[in-house]
This record gives C-alpha cells, sequence and structure tokens, in this order.
C-alpha cells in the first residue's frame, strides 16, 4: 500500500462505527424479540438453535467464493448491500407478523439471507481496516467495532426489547430496527472507504481458479497462520454448543422468564463493554496470542459457572466475567492477521480463514438442540439416568440436561485455549511470520 494511503486518524472508521453501532442495536432487539417468540411458539430448544444454525451456515458457504467478490469488488457498495438486505428480511418479517401468517420456517430463510449477505458486508468491512485505521490501533478498532458495539448492544437492546416486546410487541421492536439500518446506511454513505492498490500479481493476472484458490494456497504456505485456524477448528466445534443453548437453557431454568434472560444478556454486554474499553485504552498485549489464547480459556471458565448455577445472579455475575475476558480473543486475533496479510488479498484470505474456522461450526449448531431435547434433558429428568449423578450439582428437571451439557462443551473450550501453547507454530506466529509492511518476499506471492 502506497505511503499516501496509509490512513492516518480513526475519524472514518468512527463515523462508519456509530452507524453500525446503531444498526446492531436494532437487530440485537429484534433478535431478542424473535428469540422470545419463537420459544414461545415451540418451547423446544431446537428451534433456538436451529436459528443460529441458519444464521451461520450461509456464512461458511459464502467464504468459499465471498473473498473474491470482495478483493474484485467496491467494499464500500457492499457494505452498503449488506445492510439493505438486513433492513428487507426485518421488511419480510413484519408483513408475515402483521398478516398472521409468520412461522418458525420464515424465521430460517429470513436469518439464512441475513447470514450469507452480513458476511459479505463484515468480510467488506473486516478488509478495509488497514484503509481507514492506523496500523498502532487495529486491537483498539477492533475492540471498539467487535465488542463496544456488541456488548453495547447486549446492555441495551436486551433491556428494551424484553420490556418493548410485551408493550408495542414484536411489530415495534420490528419498525425500530427499520430505522437503525437507515442510519446505519447513512453513515457509509458520507464517508470515503478508499480501495487497496493492487499489485503486479493481482487477479487480473490469474485465472478463475487460482482466484478462488488463492486464500487456501496463501494459507498453505504459512502453516503459523494455518495453526491459527486449526485451533479456532477445534474451539469452535464446543463453542457454538453452548451459544446454541445458552437462551433455552436460561428461559428453562427461570420458568421461562423473557426479564431474566435479558438481565443476564445486559451482565454479558456489561462486562463486554468493560474489558472492550481496557482493551482500547490498554491497546492488548504486545504478544497477541496471549489474549487469544487466555482469552479463550477465561472466557469459557465463566461460561461454566453459567451452566453450574441455579439463579439469576450466579448467571449474572458468571456472565459479566464471561463478558470481560471475550473482548481479548477476537481483538488479538484480529489484530494478528491484519498485520501479516498483505491489505490488497485480505478479502480472499479472510474468507478462506472464515471458511477454514468455521466449517466445524453448523455441526456444533446443529446438534445443539436435538441433544439437549432428546438425551440431556431425559437423561436429567427425576428418572433419569444421569439425575443420580449430577443431580446434586445441577438439579432435575427443566434445563437441568441443558445446564449439564453447556458446562460440558464449555470445559472442553478451556482446555482447548491452555492447550494452545503446547504447540510452537500457535504460540509463536507472531516472530515466526513477518508483518506484511516489513515483508520483502518471503513467502512469496501464491
Amino acid at each position: 500500500m502506497p505511503p499516501d494511503t496509509q490512513p492516518t486518524s480513526l475519524r472514518t472508521f468512527l463515523i462508519i462505527w456509530s452507524g453500525q453501532m446503531a444498526s446492531i442495536l436494532g437487530s440485537e432487539m429484534t433478535n431478542f424479540a424473535i428469540t422470545i417468540w419463537a420459544w414461545e411458539q415451540t418451547g423446544q430448544a431446537t428451534p433456538l438453535s436451529l436459528l443460529f444454525f441458519f444464521t451461520y451456515t450461509p456464512r461458511i458457504i459464502a467464504a468459499s467464493f465471498a473473498g473474491l467478490i470482495v478483493d474484485r469488488g467496491n467494499r464500500k457498495q457492499l457494505m452498503i448491500a449488506g445492510d439493505t438486505v438486513a433492513g428487507l428480511s426485518t421488511i419480510a418479517i413484519l408483513l408475515l407478523f402483521l398478516s398472521n401468517h409468520l412461522q418458525i420456517w420464515h424465521l430460517y430463510v429470513t436469518t439464512a439471507m441475513n447470514g450469507l449477505f452480513g458476511y459479505l458486508q463484515n468480510l467488506a468491512y473486516s478488509a478495509s481496516m488497514t484503509m481507514i485505521v492506523p496500523k498502532q490501533h487495529y486491537t483498539r478498532a477492533t475492540a471498539m467495532s467487535s465488542y463496544v458495539t456488541y456488548s453495547g448492544s447486549y446492555i441495551i437492546a436486551p433491556a428494551l426489547a424484553g420490556v418493548l416486546y410485551y408493550t408495542i410487541g414484536l411489530t415495534g421492536v420490528l419498525a425500530i430496527d427499520l430505522m437503525t439500518f437507515v442510519m446505519a446506511i447513512s453513515t457509509i454513505l458520507c464517508v470515503s472507504i478508499p480501495q487497496p492498490t493492487r499489485k503486479s500479481t493481482s487477479i487480473a493476472h490469474q485465472t478463475l481458479w487460482q482466484q478462488f484458490t488463492f486464500g487456501f494456497r496463501y494459507l498453505l504456505k504459512r502453516p503459523s497462520l494455518l495453526a491459527i485456524l486449526i485451533f479456532w477448528l477445534s474451539f469452535n466445534l464446543v463453542d457454538t454448543v453452548s451459544l446454541a443453548l445458552g437462551p433455552a437453557m436460561i428461559l428453562a431454568r427461570s420458568s421461562n422468564d423473557a426479564t431474566v434472560l435479558a438481565t443476564v444478556r445486559s451482565a454479558i454486554g456489561v462486562g463486554g463493554i468493560v474489558g472492550a474499553i481496557a482493551l482500547s485504552v490498554w491497546g492488548g498485549s504486545q504478544r497477541r496470542i496471549h489474549g487469544l489464547l487466555l482469552g479463550t480459556a477465561l472466557t469459557s471458565l465463566s461460561k461454566m459457572i453459567i451452566g453450574l448455577g441455579r439463579v439469576p445472579l450466579s448467571w449474572m455475575i458468571a456472565g459479566f466475567g464471561a463478558g470481560v475476558f471475550a473482548p481479548a480473543i477476537d481483538s488479538s486475533n484480529q489484530a494478528i492477521w491484519l498485520s501479516k496479510v498483505e491489505p490488497d488479498v485480505q478479502g480472499r484470505v479472510f474468507a478462506s480463514r472464515y471458511l477454514i474456522a468455521q466449517i466445524t461450526s453448523p455441526l456444533g449448531l446443529a446438534i445443539a438442540g436435538p441433544l439437549a431435547d432428546y438425551v440431556f434433558e431425559p437423561a436429567m429428568s427425576s428418572n433419569g439416568r444421569l439425575s443420580s449423578i449430577f443431580g446434586g450439582v445441577f438439579g432435575i428437571g427443566a434445563g437441568a440436561g441443558m445446564a449439564l451439557q453447556y458446562t460440558i462443551f464449555c470445559f472442553c473450550g478451556a482446555l482447548i485455549g491452555l492447550g494452545g501453547y503446547a504447540f510452537p507454530s500457535l504460540r509463536d506466529v507472531e516472530t515466526i511470520v513477518p508483518d506484511h509492511d516489513a515483508e520483502q518476499g518471503q513467502g512469496g506471492r501464491v
């Protein structure tokens, strides 16, 4: 990237970030309201886990071609397209609900569309970070975009949606969501997002097959970057189970009290804000791999306490702890990748990264609900085969089986985080792989 294209301030980033903050707030309100609506309709964990499944699976499919689109296309237009499709999906849900035709499968379709175009938007945004954020602010900006945004929404959205759902209904929540999409698109339209300069080995000189496989070949030439993805491949399998199971578990153990779920979600958000602000001020550890591995372990251990707890206060305290440690994970991970991968190929490399790292996520999301409904919940009922063993810890009855399942998978996540230190190629990635702006032909182009 030529020197004159180097960003010198966070102005453009902050404008975009403010719009995305509003959009995510609206989306999280809608997601919370839809979760309550789906639980009221079914009372089972499987439909809720399938909502996650249909959100994440299209993203993984899109990762096979999205990188090429982002590197060839206009990243600003892709970000606008992502917000536009999300707004249209909300309109579709609103119209179906108003006509009394909304069904669970409609939510699967709309979440799949949001997942697909939302991934394109996020990839375009992620690949644009080096063009709008100075290098010394990578960790800080990632913490803000990934955690101040989402954690802030986690604080406000559940509380607002929990109240508004029972006052203005799902219709009102969806209407608010639409207004936030307009705000997000407006902020993107009013800024300039530079396109990276293509080098002599740009995609214009490659065959179609070379373009599609570029990201994978790039990673194969850098085993330490591949080691990060193997780490994520393992962790995402167990983490997505707890992700999909959390809302149903808390609703079941709180007698379907949406206020309790909102409170726990808000506590996680408060923790995320505290952690993200601390990370934004601090800037992160010089060895970012510690933030990735230790953050994973500590977040998983905190989530274990949620599974072990039986009252809202314990869930809130543990959720706050999980939120505090979580920003270190993605912020450190993203800072490593932004430093190591050249800006003009980040779209393809980041898409391949996502595909490899997330390929086990649909499996975790698909098995979470059925395991809860047909294995763990019956096993922890009053006459269940596991109730005599674990009943003293998790209790017996509704939600106890999900709590046991949740705790087991969170414990596995903690082991994976700490186990990463046993592999030098992962532990020493920052010294093994040179920064892209210091690399002088090492590793070459693929």
